[in-house]
């Protein structure tokens, strides 16, 4: 029996808690100074723990579902627990492998995962880097195959990181946004509320799925719902002549960038 433990069950944590639950070969340990959040996991098979070393101690895996401000403090704190026979997880962004070493006295094993918050509802996609020369191959398929079971899973060289995250780290955010957006036309049309939301959530569920299971390109299935002359070339040529491509490029890009300067690179 493998055990993880997780050092803060906030929303991401708990995320990732809910969906290892189902496996009946992990054991899983949590502490968070909320015990509220502790408590409402314990359904899902969570034990709580008394204090991170504890936690550190009895597990073969210790997942950081923290602030990456938090990060050294906790690591120093549970410094004398680890060791060879330790893997460290963290989904603290911008925290590099290197830096994560560091603060864990380059004894242990260092994996480091970027998650996006679909992974909520077990539709995420996860970066994971599997670099660290600690991790042997069993433990690194172990891994992968955790994080699977919550959506995609895309083994990355850590330089590639940084455009994970401002592509779909913060992705999720963008698609929020342009939603929004939709749903704001939809009332300015007449549309209540309610109405223009239940379309536009179903809109971007249908268009995702059609483009996951289309055998055309995105730029195809585009054009195939832009007749000559038609409503939908009226609106795309709108968004042209406000850049709104060059808009969502030019941001995607800085995001990525502010990955970089959070991580010191």
């Amino acid at each position: 029996m493998t055990t993880v433990g997780f050092i803060g069950t906030g929303n991401m944590g708990a995320a990732i808690i809910k969906g290892l639950s189902t496996r009946d070969d992990l054991k899983l340990l949590g502490f968070d100074l909320n015990q509220d959040s502790l408590a409402a996991l314990a359904e899902y098979g969570l034990e709580a723990t008394t204090s991170t070393l504890e936690l550190a101690r009895r597990s073969d895996f210790i997942l950081l579902a923290i602030k990456p401000h938090q990060v050294a403090a906790v690591l120093s704190e549970i410094e004398e627990e680890l060791g060879k026979d330790k893997c460290v997880l963290s989904i603290a962004a911008g925290l590099t492998t290197d830096s994560l070493r560091e603060c864990c006295g380059d004894q242990c094993a260092i994996v480091r995962i970027m998650p996006n918050t679909p992974a909520m509802v077990g539709a995420g996609v996860f970066a994971i880097c599997l670099e660290d020369q600690r991790l042997d191959a069993e433990r690194a398929a172990l891994v992968k195959e955790m994080f699977s079971g919550l959506g995609q899973v895309h083994i990355l060289p850590e330089k590639q990181f940084d455009a994970f995250t401002g592509l779909v780290g913060s992705g999720p955010a963008y698609v929020f946004y342009f939603m929004e957006a939709m749903i704001e036309a939809g009332v300015t049309m007449g549309l209540t509320r309610v109405q223009a939301t239940q379309m536009t959530e179903g809109l971007f569920a249908g268009s995702a799925k059609l483009a996951e299971e289309s055998e055309h390109h995105i730029s195809v299935l585009r054009e195939m719902v832009c007749s000559p002359g038609g409503t939908t070339i009226a609106a795309l040529n709108v968004f042209d002549e406000y850049a709104v491509r060059s808009a969502i490029l030019q941001g995607t890009l800085r995001s990525a960038e502010r990955s970089k300067e959070l991580g010191g690179n």
